[in-house]
């Protein structure tokens, strides 16, 4: 920047005088922008922008001059930011159209318009309107000066300052955008698998990096630097031409000329109207890309293509390793077929192409008794066999059948329905195959799927056939099965169904309510079952029948179980609490809970932590898990019975019990299942079975209690045959905590009969 005027001449006047230009035209002496830096002079005073442009006129920062805009209103300078660009710095007047209209114009510029690189000076003709510290703290400007203290050396003083600060942060922006487009087209680069696809995304990111077209070619050179020609990986713009013919000839107009001296040199030559990048590497081969250019690239940019090469270099020196390395990633090495991830991505492009159209199928080959085989001949034999599998199905499948092997040993054959005939498969096993001078024979088992009824992606297809084998599997060896729609549907709902069980239960979603028990003869509550519930975050309840066999499927049942009996036993406590001193509490135990080996530990630990009495906590097992191991069973039941703790069989009569192992359980109780109370009065064997249970409780010794009652007239007739005890809708539904002590406090049976 050139010294400022002598100190005389610092004062700026303003006098009244014409404005040099119309509003919003470019200065008259800086014309077209040529690289200017652009200010913008937004005043109602026609003296200022005369005054401002004669004493900044002169002015040049890193040999460029000032380009001057001038708006005379806020408005008039709001549209003229809506029309040009690369504005440096914006000297605004504070007090225009209105008292404040400087100010809100800061504000649009910053908020509306969002240039945040544009530095502003505001200036105002009325100290002590707009207080400094205040204008600086509430509004985004850079800097903040009185008219009258603006003199030609501040105002210098202050524009270059701005225009310094203009131009670091741009170049800071500029480097910040370029890094990011580094980054991005490196990242995008690296996720490309051939030499060729490199070599072409290389030649388009220079281009877009540099922000020119740059025609360009991507060599390599496997002879080194003396080679007379270079293989052509990829070519683009005017040179696109090059790339089939595969050989850059030494002649070429100089691009042949320029790769010699890239590859002589190693490294980057950069000149006026090309440039060349080295790319070299350890794996004895160098690449370069020779591009032309339309004009010199700035420093800026030039690193950037640096940073840029240098980080693919490595990408390019492994490209052969990443070929090897995909091969092993989609083909089995043992017998070159395509794997399972191969096999999936096949899949995945036929149903984005719509090819399944035709009715594709997928089968899945099970070799049987494979695992017999290996262990009794050796692995090597057990290869060896898997190879000449692979052999015979590449020799006798159709041709347009792809084949794959996706398992130790399970082939997989996907193509036409009518070429993927499961008896033909079945037959190709039929002649034995002579592995080490052995004759061996196998078969297969076969899971199929249709694509043309399949939902989802390969990976879903996978496991739609692998549904379909294991179902094939356990009905006969050699034998095959068609995934149906159905099966997925059941077994998605299930996981599904798991996950949310898991996550409900986390959250608290899982409560228990409480089915009072009563005597029939005193006509008085004795007790009640602890029922788990579930209601999901929508407020959805979801059945027992269907949750709890998801919970001992997943094992799940161990954890809730605990928390069920620990509740439960809280309850009767509170209950006990409230005065009801010889009330029961039952709880269900599931056969994945009983024969865990920390379940007595558990019980224990809960009735210790609880502190109710073991007396009075009943625990309900099924007559199917009774009668399984009885040897185990009985043990588990004596020591349970040792902690005071009472036993009842649950849906007796549903079962075939053995009546002389029953007599050497240490029960205490019957539960006469709903389905026999309901034939009390709705089946022509009445109440053949409920009086055979009751009979049988009493020449045992045992207590019997009917579940499901709903009547009156099945409550009679319970009674009648002498069954002491009931529950069911006819008492009461199963109840929250606070209902069940309400119901207790009312005179509800006697309402109920």
């Amino acid at each position: 920047m050139p010294a400022p005027p002598p100190a005389q001449d610092d004062e700026l006047v303003f006098v009244d005088e014409a404005p040099a230009l119309s509003s919003g035209a470019p200065d008259a002496v800086a014309g077209a922008s040529g690289g200017a830096w652009r200010v913008m002079i937004v005043d109602d005073d026609a003296d200022v922008h005369s005054t401002t442009t004669f004493a900044l006129g002169s002015l040049e920062l890193h040999g460029r001059r000032l380009e001057f805009l001038h708006a005379y209103s806020a408005a008039e300078a709001r549209a003229l930011l809506e029309a040009e660009s690369d504005i440096a710095v914006i000297l605004l007047d504070v007090v225009m159209e209105e008292a404040d209209a400087g100010l809100h114009l800061v504000r649009h510029i910053r908020e509306t318009l969002g240039l945040h690189d544009t530095r502003i000076i505001l200036r105002t003709g009325q100290p002590g309107y707009a207080p400094e510290m205040d204008a600086i703290r509430g509004y985004d400007i850079n800097d903040y000066r009185t008219k009258s203290e603006l003199t030609r050396t501040k105002l210098y003083t202050s524009v270059a300052t701005a225009i310094r600060a203009y131009e670091q942060i741009r170049a800071l922006e500029a480097s910040r955008r370029g890094l990011a487009e580094v980054v991005r087209a490196n990242a995008e680069l690296m996720a490309l698998r051939s030499i060729g696809g490199m070599a072409e995304g290389i030649l388009r990111e220079a281009a877009r990096l540099i922000g020119q077209p740059a025609p360009g070619l991507m060599c390599s050179c496997l002879g080194g630097p003396e080679a007379t020609g270079w293989e052509v990986l990829a070519a683009s713009g005017d040179k696109a031409a090059l790339a089939p013919t595969g050989v850059l000839a030494a002649a070429h107009d100089g691009a042949a000329a320029a790769v010699r001296e890239g590859l002589a040199r190693q490294r980057h030559v950069f000149g006026e109207r090309h440039l060349t990048l080295y790319f070299g590497g350890k794996a004895h081969c160098d690449f370069t890309a020779w591009i032309e250019l339309e004009r010199p690239l700035d420093p800026l940019r030039r690193g950037l293509l640096e940073l840029f090469a240098s980080n693919i270099a490595v990408g390019l020196d492994n490209v052969a390793l990443l070929t090897d390395l995909q091969r092993a990633a989609f083909y089995d090495p043992l017998t070159g077929l395509p794997n399972r991830t191969r096999l999936v991505e096949l899949i995945d492009a036929g149903l984005a192409a719509g090819d399944v159209r035709r009715d594709e199928v997928l089968c899945l080959v099970d070799l049987d008794h494979f695992a017999e085989i290996n262990d009794a001949l050796g692995h090597q034999f057990g290869d060896a066999l898997l190879v000449a599998v692979a052999r015979r199905l590449r020799a006798r499948v159709h041709p347009r059948l792809q084949l794959a092997r996706i398992g130790s040993d399970i082939f997989c054959i996907l193509g036409d329905a009518s070429q993927v005939d499961p008896e033909g498969i079945h037959a190709l096993f039929s002649a034995p195959f002579s592995i080490e001078g052995q004759d061996v024979q196998v078969s297969g088992t076969l899971g199929l799927v249709r694509l043309l009824e399949h939902d989802g992606s390969g990976a879903d297809a996978m496991k739609d056939a692998d549904i379909a084998l294991k179902r094939a599997k356990s009905r006969q060896r050699g034998g095959h099965f068609y995934f149906s729609r159905g099966m997925g549907v059941e077994i998605r709902e299930r996981v599904r169904l798991m996950h949310a069980l898991r996550s409900g239960f986390a959250r608290g979603e899982l409560f228990l309510a409480y089915q009072p028990q009563v005597e029939l003869g005193a006509h008085r509550p004795f007790g009640a079952e602890a029922l788990l519930r579930w209601r999901t975050e929508d407020g959805r309840l979801v059945p027992p029948d269907r949750f709890i066999p998801i919970a001992e499927y997943s094992g799940l049942i161990i954890e809730i179980g605990e928390w069920v009996l620990r509740q439960a036993c809280a309850e009767l406590m509170r209950l006990r609490a409230a005065g009801y001193l010889d009330f029961t509490m039952s709880v269900n135990v599931s056969q994945v809970q009983f024969r865990h080996p920390g379940f007595l530990d558990m019980l224990r630990g809960a009735l210790a932590d609880t502190g109710a009495p073991p007396e009075r906590v009943e625990l309900e097992i099924t007559e199917s898990m009774a009668m399984e191991e009885p040897d185990l069973l009985i043990e588990r039941l004596a020591a349970i019975k040792r902690t005071g703790v009472s036993i009842a069989i649950d849906d007796f009569g549903t079962g075939f019990s053995s009546l002389s192992y029953l007599q050497r359980l240490q029960v205490d109780r019957l539960k006469i299942d709903r389905t026999f109370v309901t034939e009390i009065t709705g089946s022509a064997r009445g109440s053949s079975i409920a009086e055979m249970v009751i009979e049988l409780g009493r020449n045992l010794g045992l207590s019997i209690i009917a579940e499901g009652v709903e009547d009156e007239r099945q409550a009679q007739i319970l009674q009648a045959l002498g069954c002491p005890l009931a529950q069911g809708f006819l008492f009461s539904r199963p109840l929250a905590p606070e209902a069940l002590l309400e119901w207790l406090g009312q005179d509800a049976l006697t309402r109920a009969a």
